[in-house]
């Protein structure tokens, strides 16, 4: 069965840290590009990071403007999972975290939602003091 769990969400202050995690079951994230998404209260989903196949020639990254300097995503591919790593939370950071994987060797930036074929559950990552 093909699943995508995101894990790593809760509740920080502004300023603070949280790493996030997408683990795969049923299939190899290594061979996937994944991309990060988000949805705050009363908006439409947006994307946040992604990241290429670990068969890319560059493993480009991509990542909003609003978070660039701050998220850090990357892979580890023993662990068949992808990680956001978000620094400097502000609260405009609140939203519930999708991750998803797309069969595709790039990522491309801005991402597309509509080419991901697998999607998490989501998690919640509230920023408040």
């Amino acid at each position: 069965q093909v699943q995508l769990v995101e894990s790593g969400g809760g509740l920080v202050q502004p300023g603070g840290s949280l790493r996030l995690s997408c683990t795969a079951s049923g299939f190899l994230m290594d061979y996937y590009a994944v991309g990060w998404f988000r949805r705050a209260p009363g908006k439409e989903r947006e994307g946040v990071s992604c990241i290429s196949s670990s068969d890319s020639r560059d493993r480009t990254a991509g990542y909003a403007d609003s978070v660039k300097g701050r998220f850090t995503i990357s892979r580890d591919n023993a662990e068949n999972t992808v990680y956001l790593q978000m620094n400097s939370l502000k609260p405009e950071d609140m939203a519930v975290y999708y991750c998803a994987a797309k069969g595709s060797l790039y990522a491309n930036w801005p991402s597309n939602q509509n080419e991901y074929d697998y999607w998490g559950q989501g998690t919640q990552v509230t920023v408040s003091s």
